[in-house]
């Protein structure tokens, strides 16, 4: 009978009948008939047709249902088809795929029905004939049975773009898991560039094995790798990562295939030459490369079990089915390189244009690898697993000394040793993520490694560097210096490799605009503020010029014009507490003196002077005042600006700069509201809280509220106009401010009292004297307020007459 004739409504009917008879007398040469029913319904249905709306008219009947109960008998039972009814399977298939192509009322009818879910049974049935390990080969299938299994993927992709029910039953089902160990069976990435196995079962004729049947199996095994990928992709959703561990082998296939051997091995015969299908297979695999790279990088930023099982893998590979995961990634960024065929020049191969778009996104996976080893590096309970001390001849494990070894080729051999400046990127943010304890960074600082001599080499740390390369290098410098401060020998490491001097030489401080020199910045000044604390030798090094140059910028000259001209509150925070650390050293004994001889003591006294007049006589007390005004709910910030105020109010030319800056408005971004404290106006009042007059600055111009003075903050603080701890505090409240930080302001209050006096010495007395005597008569309280009481009690005392 001549099925051509038949409308869609008719073929769509006999497939209903064919139903029925196979339900009561189940002949095999029936199927035969479904196949050629379907494969002309499934041809209708390829296009639209204006006059008259077959797909919902159909959607309408018995089809879905019909359809479905139709793959259910062709299995018979078994998970898959036998190759009688694969290709009455193969045009049902086609039927639903057709039926439901950008058509929502379909999808919903074709999900009604359990189409989708069945569809999900037979490729999962197809998937349970695999071997759990990722395969080498090909896994070996007819024709029929590839085209079966891809359009199978091809029903769920058009069941499920844009239509959110059928994507919440497939992700349910896992079928992305699915989709991967089957799509990589059928075609792993690169083996093509192998003398692979058949692609057919051994059972096969020749015929099967000529060149033309060749052709048509890779061109099937390409597309249904292309398919699967674009329904995970649909299926794809940050908030419900698709995949757990067990993916993690099948994803790490299409990097081995860019990396050496397989990368370079040459073409087998059957591919020595340009094709249209050679072109196929190389667009295929670096499709599977991207998507492989990608969902590496989104699956470690977002599980935790990921990168948790990529750092076990690292040293038992059991963990993947002994695929090296971890190891193979770090061989990717090492070694893989772009495809050498890209570039036989060729009508049927890719063209220039072509080439340099895949550079730049084998770049982009390169750089998606490098992303996903970092955040592996930065889970904490990861430390101890990438960490290993137990080998003598790879100090810290195997995963430390790979990291090192590539700065080390990068600084001493460069291009010619073939590592590339990501691979220093991702070594140097990876050994930071890892470099969590004093243990950690001795390791490093300490020989074989020696790693403050190489992050501090001109190679990596010079004005000229790119901005990302010295993210990672400044970054672990940060990390490392943090141990210097109970490590006399990490210390001791860091300055023998003139790491300051290296930071304040890099010109990372100079103005820079882009959000990366931000944090560039900031973990700059970290470095120098951990090496400056409690160092007069450090200390020096930033506030003075090097032996021998001429009016130079300094350290200390960087640093403050940096904090000065930035909008980053960390900037400008973090970069005033170094001037803390470097005023606190300068100013404090020097344990070391005995060790040396009088005059080198001489010579070393001279510099301390020469540095504290430095900080004495420029505008370093206004950085610390800003300080204070930036920070009210902040106590320990505003403490440390504090005591570095009276050190610097001990000499006697910065006691005058410390009450200039105590009393000048701040600067107009800070905020010029205090919450609790006194009302301003531009003149002397009175508060029924304290009694004591507030002198403020002269009018704001209009709009603009009276800009506040340090003094003020202070006084808050004294006054401790902050929560109480008594109820939950509300947003914008101030901290209860502890005893200890008021009891040194009324040392900084005392100190600028007994070393000065004039005008503004008279302001602050105006403005304190009520509020310090209000606390001098808690003096004779017992408890912690005792201590508060009294050194209120001794400022007035010093302010009075003799």
């Amino acid at each position: 009978m001549d099925f051509a004739t038949l409308t869609c409504t008719e073929s769509a009917a006999r497939l209903g009948l064919l139903l029925t008879e196979l339900s009561s007398s189940p002949r095999e040469e029936l199927w035969v008939t479904v196949e050629r029913i379907a494969q002309h319904l499934a041809n209708s249905l390829r296009v639209r047709n204006a006059s008259e709306d077959n797909h919902t008219i159909l959607g309408g009947t018995s089809l879905p249902q019909d359809i479905t109960a139709l793959l259910s008998k062709a299995l018979g039972g078994s998970p898959i088809p036998d190759d009688v009814r694969a290709p009455a399977v193969f045009e049902v298939l086609r039927v639903s795929a057709n039926l439901c192509v950008e058509h929502d009322q379909n999808r919903g009818q074709l999900l009604e029905a359990g189409f989708p879910q069945a569809v999900v049974s037979l490729l999962e049935g197809y998937a349970d004939n695999i071997s759990p390990e990722p395969q080498v080969d090909p896994l070996p299938l007819s024709i029929s049975h590839l085209q079966v299994i891809k359009t199978a993927i091809g029903v769920l992709l058009n069941s499920s773009l844009g239509y959110e029910p059928v994507k919440f039953r497939l992700t349910a089902l896992e079928v992305a898991t699915t989709l991967v160990r089957l799509s990589s069976a059928i075609y792993p990435a690169g083996t093509w560039m192998r003398n692979a196995t058949s692609l057919f079962p051994a059972s096969f004729s020749e015929l099967d094995s000529a060149p033309e049947r060749v052709a048509e199996s890779w061109t099937i095994r390409t597309g249904l790798s292309n398919w699967a990928w674009r329904l995970i992709t649909e299926l794809r959703d940050d908030a419900h990562p698709l995949f757990d561990t067990n993916v993690l082998p099948y994803l790490i296939q299409p990097l081995i295939a860019f990396t050496p051997p397989l990368l370079t091995a040459p073409p087998p015969p059957n591919f020595s030459r340009p094709s249209h299908l050679r072109t196929s297979l190389l667009h295929a695999d670096f499709d599977l490369l991207s998507e492989s790279c990608s969902h590496l990088e989104s699956l470690a930023l977002d599980v935790d079990d990921i990168r948790l099982s990529l750092a076990r893998g690292f040293t038992f590979p059991a963990e993947h089915q002994n695929v090296p995961c971890l190891s193979a990634m770090l061989d990717f960024i090492e070694q893989g390189n772009y495809a050498p065929l890209w570039y036989v020049r060729h009508e049927t191969s890719l063209d220039v244009n072509e080439v340099k778009s895949q550079e730049k996104a084998f770049d982009d996976c390169k750089a998606a690898v490098i992303k996903a080893v970092v955040e592996v590096s930065g889970e904490e309970k990861n430390v101890d697993v990438l960490c290993d001390d137990s080998e003598e001849m790879h100090p810290g494990g195997k995963f430390i000394s790979r990291m090192v070894n590539w700065i080390r080729s990068f600084v001493t051999a460069g291009s010619y040793a073939n590592v590339r400046d990501d691979m220093v990127i991702c070594a140097t943010l990876a050994l930071g993520n890892l470099t969590r304890r004093e243990f950690h960074a001795t390791l490093l600082l300490s020989p074989p490694h020696n790693i403050a001599q190489l992050l501090s080499s001109g190679t990596l740390l010079s004005p000229s560097t790119d901005i990302k390369l010295k993210h990672g290098v400044i970054g672990l410098l940060k990390r490392l210096s943090q141990s210097s401060i109970q490590s006399p020998l990490n210390r001791s490491a860091l300055a023998n490799a003139q790491v300051i001097e290296c930071v304040i030489a890099s010109g990372v401080w100079d103005d820079r605009s882009d959000v990366m020199a931000d944090i560039v910045q900031v973990n700059a000044i970290g470095v120098v503020k951990h090496l400056c604390n409690n160092s007069i030798d450090n200390s020096l090094l930033l506030v003075l010029p090097s032996d021998g140059e001429n009016n130079p910028s300094t350290g200390l000259v960087q640093l403050h014009a940096l904090v000065r001209r930035s909008d980053t509150v960390a900037i400008k925070s973090e970069g005033t507490r170094v001037i803390v650390n470097v005023i606190k050293s300068l100013w404090s004994n020097d344990p070391t003196s005995e060790h040396r001889s009088a005059d080198e003591n001489q010579a070393r006294q001279q510099k301390r002077e020469r540095a504290i007049q430095t900080l004495a006589t420029g505008p370093y007390a206004e950085a610390l005042a800003a300080l204070i005004g930036r920070s009210p709910k902040y106590p320990m910030l505003i403490n440390e600006a504090v005591v570095a105020l009276s050190l610097l109010s001990t000499h006697r030319d910065g006691v005058s700069q410390v009450l200039s800056a105590m009393v000048a408005p701040l600067p107009v971004e800070i905020s010029p509201a205090v919450p609790g404290s006194a009302a301003t106006s531009t003149v002397a009042s009175t508060s029924s809280e304290t009694g004591s007059p507030i002198i403020t600055s002269p009018p704001a111009p209009r709009g603009r509220p009276p800009q506040k003075r340090a003094l003020d903050y202070l006084l808050t603080v004294l006054r401790n106009n902050g929560s109480d701890g008594t109820s939950s505090p509300r947003r914008g409240d101030l901290p209860s401010y502890p005893v200890e930080l008021r009891a040194n302001i009324c040392a900084l209050l005392g100190q600028v009292g007994k070393r000065t006096s004039g005008e503004y010495l008279e302001v602050v007395k105006e403005a304190t004297r009520s509020t310090l005597e209000d606390l001098a008569r808690i003096s004779t309280n017992p408890g912690r307020d005792n201590i508060l009481g009294i050194a209120a009690k001794r400022v007035l005392d010093t302010w009075s007459p003799a």
